[in-house]
């Protein structure tokens, strides 16, 4: 009697797994054999196949879309197909494999791209460790973690989220947890060192689609998420990312990650110039005085170093350690060239790549290879990356920064305004995602040119930036019978972080009601960006909200920044009130209290 054992999964684990299963079944029973069928899926608990099962096989076959586990089966003969052999004729398949199939050994385990853990027991609840971080390590990574718990509380799973935010990390992962996990979420907007996950089944998506989807995001997860490659690497050791390389990121996410580095730089240093000018616009000129040390750290100091840390942090996400080096020195020329910001991504992305394409193609013998991430890649990288800023990059991108100073200098009124609708309108257009990121980015670097050009537009951008949250605070007192008593707690809730400047805030109504509540945040931000150009409201902060009004000389313009805020809170508050319909959830609210009032 010939014993054969089946195993099947397809990515969405929800249908397919079992067609295939019973077809192939079916097929074995036609031919007179006995078979043991394993479907991976999320229908109903997977039964594992117990060893001695395993052990009695004469064939095992693999017909699998998605990441399933081999180890059990070394030394057994193996044939491995996929899906559509086996739904599109299982007795070919079968006699295939019969002919085929070859013993499973550790090499072709090695070899094999669908090595993955075993399946979650019957009765057994999935096991999920997640990461979370963002570029500014505020509120998306939070608010994601949050999300991502409460949808694996709803789905029966159990999971522990690591925070990586502004303060860095919290309630971090340990190795046991690591160790027991079935999957791995990485919900990250930035780069975040994956070592430690080598040898696990990872899904890698940002903190956006995690927040909005998290249920989405769990499911995906344990259906298609891949094996990181390597083997587990004890803590705080290097391993590779799958196949042995980086995670494709993009551009975007190599910026991103370049921002998230440099901003806590930038808040800071811009905070100690706006104290500065606590004594006095013009007293930092005062050698020996304390607003002079003040402009000192603030503008001599966090600004310098502003670019060429956004500059090393780009290489860095690209290349890894080795593209630090090259990146630094490439934005301190750009600084040194006058090429600013422009010059010091230009210079990141240049770095990046160089130091990448040296570690992958320059080949030497095995006894130099340790040469080349403390040695060969520095030198080499800085030399050709510093060559290219001086020679090739700096004097173009630093006449281009000063084409863009002179042009927003000499900037009449209506083309201000214009300015200001445009970046309100972005920076309220995904509330913290990559339009926003790009408009706040402007906002700072501009800050960095001289004559104070950037401080109606750093005033623009924050402006606009806080009214998405204000405005759903406004929307929830004005009209409270269309809302829920979960969403009215939201509406305070966004109404602090939209003081804070926390545009984030606003995501929870956007993501229930994003086609009345996208465009109305979009047309608030517009108004109050127009409004701050126009009235020719200044910032010299380039974070902290409406708290920055503490810092005396902060804000140019008060009562008029004030009003354009409160102008475009309203706007958005008034419209979404008007636009919102009134849900069953806000009537039984309002229906239990008229009844408690009785």
């Amino acid at each position: 009697m010939m014993n054969i054992v089946l195993l099947t999964a397809c990515p969405s684990g929800m249908v397919t797994t079992y067609l295939a299963a019973q077809a192939l079944e079916r097929a074995a029973k036609r031919r007179g054999w006995t078979a043991h069928a394993e479907a991976q899926g999320q229908m109903r608990p997977v039964a594992p196949l117990d060893a001695a099962t395993i052990a009695a096989a004469d064939l095992v076959v693999v017909a699998a879309d998605a990441p399933v586990a081999l180890e059990r089966f070394v030394g057994r003969r193996l044939h491995p197909a996929s899906l559509a052999e086996a739904l599109g004729d299982a007795d070919a398949l079968l006699e295939r494999a019969w002919r085929e199939a070859k013993p499973l050994d550790a090499a072709g385990l090695a070899a094999a791209a669908v090595v993955a853990p075993a399946p979650v027991a019957a009765g057994q609840a999935p096991r999920i460790v997640a990461v979370t971080a963002c570029p500014t390590g505020v509120a998306h990574t939070f608010m994601a973690a949050e999300a991502l718990s409460t949808a694996a509380r709803d789905l029966g799973y159990a999971i522990r989220v690591e925070t990586r935010g502004s303060v860095g990390a919290r309630d971090e992962l340990t190795d046991a947890e690591i160790a027991a996990a079935d999957v791995v979420v990485m919900a990250c907007d930035i780069e975040v060192d994956s070592a430690r996950f080598a040898g696990k089944r990872v899904w890698r998506t940002s903190t956006g689609v995690a927040l909005k989807q998290a249920k989405q995001t769990l499911n995906d997860a344990l259906a298609k998420a891949q094996v990181e490659g390597g083997a587990a690497a004890p803590s705080g050791t290097a391993a590779p990312a799958a196949g042995g390389k980086k995670k494709a990121r993009g551009p975007y996410g190599h910026l991103l990650t370049g921002v998230s580095f440099m901003l806590p730089m930038v808040v800071a240093g811009g905070l100690m110039i706006a104290l500065s000018f606590v004594f006095g616009i013009e007293a930092f000129k005062q050698p020996g005085t304390l607003a002079a040390a003040l402009m000192e750290i603030g503008g001599g100091t966090a600004f310098k170093l502003m670019v060429p840390i956004l500059a090393g942090y780009i290489a860095y996400s690209i290349a890894d350690r080795p593209g630090i080096a090259p990146g630094m020195i490439g934005g301190y020329l750009a600084v040194t060239l006058n090429a600013g910001f422009l010059g010091g991504i230009l210079a990141g992305f240049v770095a990046g790549y160089l130091a990448l394409g040296i570690a992958r193609y320059l080949k030497l013998p095995a006894s130099m290879d340790a040469l080349k991430p403390i040695l060969i890649i520095p030198f080499v990288a800085s030399l050709l990356t510093g060559l290219t800023m001086i020679y090739v990059i700096g004097q173009p991108v630093a006449l281009v920064m000063k084409g863009l100073t002179d042009f927003l200098q000499g900037m009449g009124t209506g083309n201000a305004v214009l300015l200001g609708i445009v970046l309100g309108a972005m920076q309220c257009f995904d509330l913290g995602g990559p339009v926003n990121k790009v408009a706040y980015t402007f906002g700072v670097s501009m800050l960095t040119q001289p004559g104070g050009v950037g401080y109606p537009i750093m005033a623009a951008v924050m402006a606009a930036g806080m009214v998405p949250p204000l405005g759903m605070c406004v929307a929830t007192l004005i009209a409270r019978g269309k809302f829920t008593e979960q969403e009215r707690d939201a509406g305070r809730a966004a109404g602090f972080l939209g003081l804070c400047f926390i545009s984030e805030g606003a995501i929870p109504f956007m993501a229930r009601d994003p086609l009345r509540v996208m465009p109305a945040c979009i047309v608030g931000g517009a108004v109050t960006g127009a409004l701050s150009m126009y009235f020719g409201c200044q910032l010299k902060a380039p974070h902290g909200g409406l708290f920055v009004l503490l810092i005396p000389g902060a804000v140019g313009h008060v009562g008029a920044y004030l009003l354009s805020i409160a102008v475009g809170a309203l706007v958005i508050g008034v419209g979404y009130a008007v636009a919102k319909r009134r849900d069953a959830g806000a009537a039984a609210d309002t229906t239990v209290a008229m009844a408690a009032s009785h």
